[in-house]
């Protein structure tokens, strides 16, 4: 079988996390190399307030992470992750081979502040506002 490159992110629990984020880190990509994956980049992303809970958590910790394996093996790394303590949620997408280097690349040299910081930027219009007219 093909060889495909996926972009994961894994909720993970904050709790567990504040203890050991490397444990957190390592039990991930012990599920992903138990189902013969090579990871090729992993990051925090960031910890945020859910917009619900989710198992009763109210706070996660995103995990971003880029691995190359066979089509096949996903349906198992789903499987493992729902049976984990320590992941909530994921989410696991192909990724088209011609925007590998680039969004490995991307995810690893940017930080999600930075980025909401500049799209709010962005969506401030200078533009002097007319007034309404109430007739």
């Amino acid at each position: 079988m093909p060889v495909n490159t996926y972009e994961a992110m894994f909720l993970l629990d904050s709790s567990k996390v504040a203890v050991s984020w490397d444990d957190s880190v390592k039990h991930v990509h012990d599920i992903l190399t138990k189902h013969e994956s090579e990871i090729v980049a992993s990051r925090q992303w960031d910890e945020r307030r859910l917009s619900y809970p989710v198992d009763g958590h109210k706070k996660g910790t995103y995990l971003l992470t880029y691995f190359k394996s066979e089509g096949a093996n996903v349906k198992e790394i789903v499987a493992d992750c729902r049976l984990s303590d320590h992941v909530l949620r994921e989410l696991i997408l192909k990724v088209h081979p011609k925007l590998v280097d680039h969004l490995v690349n991307q995810a690893m040299t940017s930080t999600p502040n930075a980025e909401e910081e500049g799209r709010r930027e962005e969506d401030m219009d200078d533009r002097p506002r007319r007034r309404r007219r109430d007739d």
